[in-house]
């Protein structure tokens, strides 16, 4: 198929322009800007089961209607791009989306991340390619190169629908579907994290016409050609959308005009951490570091621990217990007692949570359907996988490590000892 062959050669030359992508007021650029809402911990919306489930978004075009499919967003003529936004922001979390895109050449069924200052991730499945969908990410809106975007073989987007999942944290970001990791883009790898999608982001799901006969010819050969309007409607479908805040608050304001993630100032919570997140923690240590580099805490940070943690196949976050500061895991995966180093602001945030962790098992799954994460993959083909296990001793003494009957026996041994002199 023509997108086989020629979709490394288009995501690295063509601009890849959406309609649905813009900001308001951008506070690396303009003075005045208003702080970002917060969602808090997290947005569930079931669209099944009717307008209701549209509370938290709003529509910034067209109109988008909801039944038994999901919410419906329909191309029906020209000029149409249906496009509703989360009210609120989030920074770092996890994103599910289930969703069936819609057909038709040239028509583009989108899932996007994006902040005011132009950060942002997304999925992209292109109407008339049957066996792919596109991954991509900017930092601040630089085009200046094309070489982000990658496109992943998968069952037909526009038959069935499909859970696309973005897993946005402050060392890494992954792509993926239906639960099997397909991308993985480190910090370092975008221009040394200066091109790092790392500001308050909000939700936009769209529909628009890459294919229109007036975009830029670019555009259109992305897009896949141009759009037959007379084959029109072309409906994407969303049945839900489930998002975890790891950084709650009431509200994000930029402190400085580094757009980086320390210099994002909260309010209403108390000592946001973004949540870290360590692949394959090392046995017998610990301590547990991400592989960026990341500035060292710039005020005195305080240690809080979290208890009884459980992350679910899903990846939502339930707890007993004290839980303020990094929680670090991967899907199904159970933490005992673990103590993480947090701070006042996210400017306090260090790659690293220090402290003894209990890790009943830990698996990670990481694979590459098109190329390597460095940022500039391009290209397509089946996803490979690999998977790890470790296992970190405990430091506490229990029932389940030995030391602790050991010590007690020479206690009494040397006490006997003393009673007979």
């Amino acid at each position: 198929m023509y997108f086989n062959y020629a979709a490394a050669t288009l995501a690295a030359l063509l601009p890849l322009c959406s309609a649905q992508t813009y900001s308001q007021c951008n506070p690396l650029e303009k003075s005045g800007c208003k702080p970002n809402p917060g969602m808090g911990s997290s947005l569930n919306s079931a669209f099944t089961t009717g307008d209701g489930a549209l509370g938290g978004w709003i529509t910034t075009a067209g109109k988008v209607t909801t039944s038994g499919q999901g919410a419906a967003f329909t191309l029906a003529k020209r000029g149409d791009a249906p496009t509703i936004d989360t009210n609120d922001y989030f920074l770092f979390g996890k994103v599910e989306v289930v969703m069936k895109a819609a057909p038709g050449t040239g028509v583009v069924s989108s899932i996007v991340l994006e902040s005011d200052v132009l950060d942002e991730i997304d999925w992209e499945a292109l109407g008339g390619d049957t066996t792919q969908i596109q991954t991509n990410y900017f930092g601040k809106g630089d085009t200046s190169t094309y070489d982000r975007g990658t496109f992943v073989n998968m069952a037909s987007p526009q038959a069935d629908y499909h859970t696309y999942t973005i897993d946005w944290n402050k060392d890494k970001t992954t792509w993926a579907i239906d639960g099997n990791v397909v991308r993985t883009l480190n910090f370092n790898d975008a221009k040394g994290g200066s091109r790092y999608p790392q500001t308050p982001m909000r939700l936009r799901l769209g529909i628009w016409a890459g294919g229109d006969p007036d975009n830029a010819p670019g555009t259109i050969q992305w897009a896949g050609g141009k759009t037959d309007y007379s084959q029109a409607p072309f409906t994407m479908y969303v049945k839900s959308v489930n998002i975890v805040n790891y950084t709650p608050a009431e509200s994000y304001t930029y402190s400085d005009n580094s757009g980086s993630y320390q210099s994002i100032k909260t309010a209403g919570s108390s000592s946001p951490q973004p949540r870290s997140t360590s692949s394959t923690p090392a046995a017998n240590s610990s301590t547990e570091s991400s592989n960026s580099t990341e500035p060292e805490p710039s005020t005195e940070a305080v240690t809080e621990s979290a208890t009884g943690s459980e992350t679910s196949a899903t990846g939502f976050i339930t707890t007993t217990g004290s839980t303020t500061g990094t929680t670090t895991g991967s899907a199904s995966s159970k933490t005992g007692a673990a103590s993480t180093t947090g701070g006042s602001s996210l400017s306090t945030g260090s790659p690293s949570s220090t402290g003894a962790s209990n890790t009943n098992s830990t698996s990670t799954q990481a694979s590459s359907g098109t190329g390597s994460p460095s940022g500039t993959e391009s290209g397509s083909g089946p996803a490979s996988t690999t998977s790890a296990r470790a296992t970190t001793i405990p430091l506490s003494n229990s029932a389940a490590t030995p030391y602790a009957g050991s010590l007690m026996a020479l206690i009494m041994a040397f006490s006997l000892m003393i009673a007979m002199f």
